[in-house]
């Protein structure tokens, strides 16, 4: 999911080099969280939200069938070096 979700963004983004998918795994649940420059914020979220909306529903679509809650999040600091 998380490769899938990184091959996505890349595509979207200005600038794929700073893309960063942290994961962080919990007894139940894995929270995804997008790190990207500040520049490509904007065409992360989309308009009124529907780009990051639309990749938290595929990414949980994609979860399900596996049978794990995944929760996908946006960064709003600068990507981790």
């Amino acid at each position: 999911m998380k490769d899938t979700l990184l091959f996505i963004l890349t595509r979207i983004v200005n600038h794929p080099d700073d893309i960063v998918i942290d994961d962080e795994t919990t007894e139940d649940k894995t929270t995804l969280t997008i790190h990207a420059n500040q520049e490509d914020l904007g065409k992360i979220i989309g308009k009124s939200g529907r780009i990051i909306r639309s990749l938290r529903d595929l990414i949980k679509l994609m979860a399900a069938k596996q049978g794990v809650y995944v929760d996908v999040v946006l960064a709003e600091e600068a990507p981790i070096a």
